[in-house]
């Protein structure tokens, strides 16, 4: 008897997990650390095959489809950042329709007949432009157009469709696989999101070294053809891990349930019907009594205006909401600061992988006989969190646990702090870098020449440094912070956030460089950011700018983060389960 009420406690955790076969998933057969290990070769894969043309692409669209420079760099710029955009779409059809073991296979799919297309094109002479070469050498070349154009964009759009779609499930399918109710759990998650970011710079390194090689040297239809096979071999290295995973199932529309409860509080502060009959009232019936005491237990008092969406004589039958309903939205209201002040970071991270290359470009990039293209100066800040990310899983974690006597050690909003100061200190120390650089081209009379600097391109790496470990702390921090902060039927979409945040980052960085320009124009004679002489540029104002507005957002971060509440450690979720454990004794 002992032994089917332990069966059954068993099934009634994992009740909203399945296995692949859409049956109940068992503790100790389902998830865990093997199913997670699956999804982290898969994103070193993934990661492979899309930042090893989205890293080089620039080079693609102006040498080989002929689009003018100012062109390209919107194209890649639209490109990255609309890929990171539809993480939202996949995480919010995860948790709402499909699973996330389906996106991620669906999502693969669409990415991988885009890379068919793209690789086609780049292999099919008929499908490119015309060749520069003439007998005029003054003849512009042919920019594609047309069909052409249209096959191009097809082929970026589907592998942008479907990088969205994976990142946007990905990180979460791993992040299920781990029981939250046990510490070890806990931390295994923990672990998890470091290693997962750690994965991420696995798959980034070869695809700026090796995939950017086989693109320079073999032709691009090589380069498409190496992520094309990437991607094709992560689909049943995924499916391989099929019979360990736990699924979560989908819970409807959450997008549907915060427009009801914020539709339903606006509309009940202005009935006086309802106003008068919030759910603290008594109820008609006993079991209602017992069901508004448990939610009194446990309605929170902050955002304390939501609570009104709850009523016993709803006045609008259609928006009528329960507590739970309630406190998933405050929530997510209540996480939506964190997000956005994470922007400013990303809007740091962007401006250094453009400017910095450029500053790199002026300097002696050898070392020894070694001559490094500028465009490998990703190599540094990846090269940085593949060591970062290990040591702080197994030392600095460890450490912090025997200081703090804290099951975590460091806790999400402090681990993301501490990004955000690290990505100030990187802005600083880019503003010396610069001042250092414009000193030498002024001592050595080079300021209007094109030749390399005396200063080695080395001391570019420092920023990379700040910025490899502020990208460590904060992505792998916002992500299990939104995943373990979430309602359980958000966690997706939730977790999404930190892609989308990577994405407003990059469109705020155009924005922001546009905007400096004209003030710093209307101004003075020049802007701080214009001509085709960066000796000329003032990059080292706009990098003290850029620290300054870092800062701010640091303080309003810091205003926020103090005065967060964290959740329970376990999903409310689970509280019905906990419950039928006790009831029989397990």
């Amino acid at each position: 008897m002992v032994l089917m009420k332990d069966e059954e406690c068993q099934i009634s955790k994992s009740s909203r997990y399945v296995s692949w076969r859409n049956k109940p998933a068992m503790e100790g057969q389902h998830g865990g650390i093997r199913a997670a290990s699956f999804v982290l070769v898969v994103e070193v894969l993934e990661n492979l095959a899309y930042l090893a043309n989205a890293s080089n692409l620039v080079l693609y669209l102006s040498k080989f489809m002929h689009f003018s420079p100012s062109r390209c760099s919107n194209i890649v710029s639209n490109f990255m950042g609309t890929a990171f955009l539809l993480a939202l779409l996949g995480g919010f059809l995860a948790d709402a329709f499909f699973t996330t073991y389906c996106i991620y296979l669906i999502s693969a799919t669409i990415e991988l007949t885009g890379l068919v297309i793209l690789t086609l094109q780049a292999h099919t002479r008929s499908l490119n432009p015309e060749s520069c070469l003439s007998s005029n050498g003054n003849d512009k070349c042919q920019q594609v157009e047309g069909g052409k154009e249209a096959v191009l964009f097809i082929g970026l759009y589907l592998v942008a469709l479907g990088v969205g779609g994976i990142k946007g499930s990905l990180p979460s399918h791993g992040a299920e696989q781990f029981d939250e109710e046990t510490t070890q759990g806990r931390k295994q998650r923990s672990s998890f999101f470091n290693y997962y970011v750690f994965c991420l710079a696995c798959g980034a390194l070869i695809a700026v070294t090796f995939g950017v090689w086989i693109e320079d040297n073999k032709g691009w239809q090589w380069g498409f053809g190496v992520s094309t096979m990437a991607i094709l071999i992560s689909i049943p290295i995924f499916l391989l891990g099929s019979t360990f995973y736990r699924i979560k199932l989908p819970t409807g529309s959450s997008i549907t349930t915060i427009c009801k409860v914020l539709a339903a509080a606006i509309l009940n502060t202005f009935s006086s019907k309802a106003r008068t009959a919030v759910v603290s009232t008594n109820s008609s019936s006993t079991s209602n009594q017992e069901e508004n005491r448990k939610a009194d237990e446990s309605i929170s008092q902050e955002l304390g205006l939501l609570d009104r969406a709850v009523t016993n004589k709803s006045t609008f039958p259609t928006f009528k909401v329960n507590i739970k309903l309630v406190e998933e939205v405050k929530i997510v209201l209540k996480i939506f600061p964190v997000f956005m002040s994470t922007i400013m970071l990303n809007c740091c991270l962007a401006q250094l992988s453009t400017f910095s290359v450029q500053q790199a470009a002026t300097m002696n990039t050898k070392i020894g006989s070694l001559r490094v293209p500028p465009a490998s100066l990703p190599v540094f800040p990846v090269i940085f969190i593949m060591i970062l990310a290990p040591m702080y899983d197994h030392v600095i974690i460890p450490f912090a646990r025997k200081i703090t006597k804290t099951e975590m050690g460091i806790t999400h909003l402090q681990r993301i702090g501490i990004g955000l100061f690290l990505s100030i200190m990187a802005m600083a120390v880019a503003a010396l870098v610069e001042i250092k650089r414009k000193q030498v081209a002024h001592r050595e009379n080079l300021m209007n020449s094109t030749e390399p600097l005396p200063i080695t391109f080395l001391w570019v790496s420092l920023q990379y440094l700040f910025l490899g470990s502020a990208d460590l702390f904060s992505l792998a921090g916002m992500m299990d912070f939104f995943f373990t902060e979430a309602p359980f039927s958000m966690r997706s979409l939730a977790t999404s956030l930190s892609w989308a945040s990577l994405a407003m980052g990059y469109y705020l960085s155009s924005v922001l460089v546009s905007i400096v320009n004209h003030v710093t124009g209307t101004f003075r004679h020049m802007p701080w950011l214009y001509g085709s002489n960066l000796n000329h540029y003032h990059l080292e104002r706009f990098y003290w700018l850029m620290c300054v507005l870092s800062g701010i957002n640091f303080l309003v971060y810091l205003m926020w983060a103090r005065s967060y509440k964290y959740g329970p450690k376990s999903t409310s979720g689970s509280n019905d389960t906990q419950m039928l454990c006790k009831s029989t004794g397990v």
